[in-house]
């Protein structure tokens, strides 16, 4: 005799636990794709080397990139980005902060930054650099003068002038390694720059 089911139980079709090895390969795999290439196409990971930007950043800090942060907007100063080296041909990247915007000039003096004549005060800077730091740079409509944290010990702008924005890679938006270090890239906030 078979039991009696009630109704509620006996409406209901019955599950299925075999499926096709083939179709579960393509189901993850598709899922693979749906997730992690856009996520591939708007970040990119960096290594931090060097100390150019310390004490923001150390060598081995891990960093993720936000590739779309300038496609409809412009950088801004104090972002910190990953930039194309502009002298190099070997595909390197620099990570550095923004400095100085279209149309300003830029005037670096014993190390200090004065944009269009008005000192910039720069909370994150530990030491100032001073012999051959000096120089004055008027930015093109499009160019950007960027600079390293460790100022007596970056490769920048005050080497290499100001860089044009299709060199900009993105923003550094994270810093998630070492893990005691897991935090979103703060934004300084700067007084008035005009004269």
């Amino acid at each position: 005799m078979r039991p009696v089911l009630p109704e509620s139980l006996a409406a209901k079709p019955p599950l299925r636990g075999r499926r096709s090895p083939l179709r579960d390969g393509l189901e993850i795999t598709l899922l693979v794709l749906l997730v992690f290439t856009p996520i591939n196409l708007i970040t990119a990971r960096a290594v931090v080397q060097g100390p150019s930007m310390q004490p923001t950043f150390y060598t081995g800090d891990l960093v993720v990139v936000n590739r779309a942060a300038y496609f409809f907007s412009r950088p801004q100063r104090g972002d910190v980005i990953v930039l194309h080296s502009p002298h190099s041909t070997g595909g390197d990247d620099l990570i550095k902060r923004v400095i100085g915007l279209p149309n300003e000039t830029v005037e670096l003096r014993d190390g200090r930054v004065y944009i269009d004549g008005a000192l910039l005060e720069e909370p994150y800077i530990r030491e100032f650099c001073g012999l051959g730091c000096n120089g004055k740079w008027t930015l093109s409509g499009t160019q950007y003068f960027v600079l390293g944290d460790n100022r007596p010990h970056s490769y920048d702008s005050h080497n290499f002038g100001p860089i044009e924005q299709h060199l900009i890679v993105g923003q550094a938006w994270l810093r998630y390694y070492p893990l005691s270090s897991l935090t979103f890239i703060e934004h300084p906030t700067y007084g008035q720059v005009a004269p």
